[in-house]
């Protein structure tokens, strides 16, 4: 029996429900037929955005979402993707897949999802192939409320009041897509450009994130930061990391995302832990420049990587989805909980029909994905004050170069006073018996939730409910102490009264 200690009475910090974000980019049929089918379709829709996505995207809460990229968005020019939809620019959306870009999704689309959704807006910038007056002309454009150019031609395309920008990217990954740039150049030119990403509402600062590194680059990390902090620390909010979680280190095979043994689900799990490592070595170098934490971790990019669904266009990144992905899900969400003195903000990618999506659809069609399953349980930690708890352990797996540990946890506590417990186990086979000891707090009741089955299961357009969660309610309460069986492959959710 494994013993999960957990002491209420001690707070490590504030779980931003921004550490729930979300990601969408002009990347295969993520934002077209994904999200947006437009005015005219056949499938329903409230001003375009599919009424099913909308809502099953509200049932988890989305808190931000990030838009228009990505590598799109170093390509983007926003003016294109403005005014009547039969006036705008068509282009070749080189990144991804080579298709025809028609932009009639734009500013105003986004903007309007998000109202849908209820969310918070991160708008990624074009530092790539875009001018400073082009940045900050859209910024002005989105969130002036006088007159000025841009906000009388926003009123001339029908919004006559500003929005509000909660969060913008000043360039995304622009040591590669988005300019193969070197960290001291970057952060010039992060410098130059943010000045002008101004706070037109200064009871609604705009949230300002630098392009951090791509996965353990700590190089990035500290010329950026050492650039940027030269002469001033007045310029940034937040800086960005993305880590994808790879089967394998080959780009080029990257194995199939149903099709794969015990081996490579541990290898997979594996590769997503290391987000623990990057999390801290990131970290303890903002440390010497920011040791008080003002600075946020923003890891907008994160999620499994596979090889593409057989048939399917390679550049639209559409892959399936299996308890594999729920189980690197929880893993990370129980990591950012961990880690929210630091990490304040994440983004899974992607929303819809890309990567580690947490929606599929198929023309009317749509399913959501046990990734979707582990949100929906993870939402009740938004909010929250992370907890102090830990697990005793034990480390398993078939190779000897990608064992990983047995169990992985966090909790929070509600405004409410309950709390929640999130745990994930990574044996394919082997369940384990947890007794969970709540440190001078006598617990008065228990429910719960849990997400398990086969380590390859999946759910299908012929067969949608394969993967679910179901009421879990194998507890035995004895005092300040809890016993049950947590199953083998599985994410469970314990929700605490004290």
């Amino acid at each position: 029996m494994k013993k999960l200690y957990v002491n209420p009475n001690v707070k490590r910090g504030h779980i931003n429900p921004e550490l729930q974000g979300h990601f969408s980019e002009h990347l295969g049929r993520c934002i077209y037929e994904g999200i947006y089918v437009g005015e005219k379709s056949s499938i329903p829709n409230v001003n375009g955005m599919r009424t099913d996505v909308v809502e099953a995207l509200k049932e988890i809460k989305v808190p931000v979402l990030r838009w228009p990229g990505g590598c799109f968005a170093d390509e983007y020019h926003w003016k294109d993707g403005v005014g009547p939809k039969e006036k705008r620019k068509k282009m070749i959306n080189t990144h991804w897949g080579g298709v025809v870009e028609d932009n009639s999704f734009g500013t105003h689309e986004f903007m309007e999802l998000c109202r849908q959704l209820g969310c918070k807006t991160y708008v990624n910038g074009n530092l790539g192939s875009g001018t400073v007056q082009e940045m900050s002309e859209w910024v002005e454009y989105m969130t002036f409320h006088g007159v000025s150019p841009m906000a009388d031609l926003r009123k001339e395309n029908g919004h006559e009041e500003p929005w509000r920008v909660d969060y913008f990217g000043v360039g995304n990954e622009n040591w590669g897509c988005g300019g193969n740039m070197r960290p001291e150049y970057y952060g010039d030119l992060y410098r130059r450009y943010q000045t002008y990403v101004r706070n037109y509402d200064p009871k609604a600062p705009i949230y300002k994130i630098a392009c951090g590194a791509s996965v353990d680059d700590y190089h990035w990390t500290d010329k950026v930061l050492e650039t940027v902090f030269d002469h001033g620390t007045g310029f940034m909010n937040g800086m960005s990391l993305h880590h994808y979680t790879l089967c394998t280190e080959d780009w080029e095979h990257k194995g199939s995302a149903t099709d794969f043994d015990e081996a490579a689900w541990y290898r997979t799990l594996k590769a997503t832990l290391k987000m623990e490592t990057l999390i801290k070595r990131h970290g303890a170098i903002m440390d010497q420049y920011d040791p008080d934490k003002k600075i946020g971790m923003v890891i907008d990019e994160w999620g499994t990587w596979f090889d593409v669904e057989p048939g399917t266009n390679p550049g639209f990144l559409y892959q399936q989805n299996t308890m594999r992905d729920a189980l690197v899900a929880g893993i990370n969400l129980n990591l950012f909980n961990k880690h929210c003195d630091r990490v304040k903000m994440a983004n899974i990618a992607q929303m819809v029909n890309v990567l580690q999506a947490v929606i599929l659809t198929e023309g009317e069609k749509m399913i959501k994905t046990p990734t979707w399953h582990v949100f929906h349980m993870y939402k009740a930690h938004q909010d929250g004050e992370l907890v102090e708890s830990s697990i005793e352990n034990e480390t398993i797996g078939v190779e000897a170069d990608s064992m990983v540990p047995k169990l992985t946890e966090s909790v929070s506590m509600a405004p409410d006073g309950r709390l929640h417990v999130t745990l994930t186990n990574l044996s394919v086979d082997s369940s384990e018996e947890i007794q969970g000891i709540f440190a001078q707090s006598p617990v008065k009741s228990v429910k719960g939730t849990v997400l398990t089955n086969h380590f390859k299961a999946h759910n299908t357009f012929e067969e949608p409910d394969v993967v679910h969660t179901r009421e879990f309610k194998e507890i035995s309460v004895d005092g300040n102490k809890l016993t049950f069986t947590l199953p083998a492959c599985s994410v469970l959710h314990l929700e605490v009264e004290i």
